[in-house]
């Protein structure tokens, strides 16, 4: 249960940003710079909150995951959008590039610590 409340922390300040400074409840709709000024804090805040827990030996577990890919998908909705309104995509791509190097980072720790099991 703390864990959640770990990876719902960033997530929650990054949807609060998005309704306070932006005034929408949809990210898919915010124009480039002011997605990936929420989609940057949203990133930095749970990955933060991922290397906490993994500097602190707790498991990474699948509700990890799960956030994990609902980031990594909402990232890829707005990648997409912006290639079928032919807008320049060019820092999304590199930041879901990093991500996904990230996210092999962390399943490979994590099979690692399975396998130590």
């Amino acid at each position: 249960m703390k864990k959640i409340i770990i990876h719902s922390v960033p997530v929650v300040i990054s949807f609060i940003l998005l309704v306070e400074v932006f005034q929408t409840f949809n990210p898919v709709i915010l124009k480039g710079s002011d997605f990936l000024k929420f989609y940057l804090i949203l990133i930095l805040g749970f990955y933060t909150s991922v290397f906490v827990l993994n500097s602190l030996k707790k498991s990474v577990s699948g509700i990890t995951h799960y956030f994990t890919g609902l980031i990594f998908l909402l990232g890829i909705v707005k990648l997409v959008r912006g290639v079928m309104l032919g807008k320049p995509i060019g820092f999304l791509a590199i930041v879901l590039i990093i991500e996904i190097i990230v996210i092999v980072f962390f399943m490979l720790s994590h099979v690692n610590k399975e396998m130590k099991k």
